[in-house]
């Protein structure tokens, strides 16, 4: 199952997104377990950053993996300014960046990495392949 859970922002989720994420998981051959995304500010993520990772700085996203086998499970922290900010120095709907973050926190689940250049690229083209869907089946 996939929830979303909001500290301190606005509920900014489409309904079809959970149907999206889940044929995502699907196509890629997995199962669907449980998966909690927290959307948040710059400030929650950043602490989560520093308590668990070790990290000062911001970032978008912060995946904790509790995949099992073939089952996926998780909680994906997602600081929404970040995503905002992202989407206007890239020109793209805040939406869209939205997707694409959400997509890539899946992707990274299922098997993806994106360390070196040719991983990068890989994962911008599952990115994409899984953006172009949304907008054919749920748009």
């Amino acid at each position: 199952m996939i929830q979303f859970f909001f500290e301190d922002v606005e509920n900014t989720i489409q309904p079809n997104y959970t149907n999206w994420l889940e044929n995502l998981i699907l196509t890629e051959g997995k199962k669907l377990g449980d998966i909690n995304y927290i959307l948040c500010d710059d400030e929650y993520l950043l602490k989560i950053n520093q308590d668990f990772l070790q990290h000062d700085y911001y970032t978008d996203i912060i995946t904790f993996d509790k995949v099992k086998g073939k089952t996926i499970n998780a909680d994906i922290f997602v600081s929404l300014q970040r995503v905002i900010d992202n989407a206007g120095q890239i020109g793209k709907s805040n939406d869209e960046e939205l997707r694409r973050v959400l997509a890539h926190g899946l992707l990274h689940l299922v098997g993806y990495k994106d360390k070196s250049e040719a991983e990068q690229t890989e994962m911008r083209s599952k990115e994409d392949f899984y953006l172009a869907l949304f907008n054919e089946k749920y748009l």
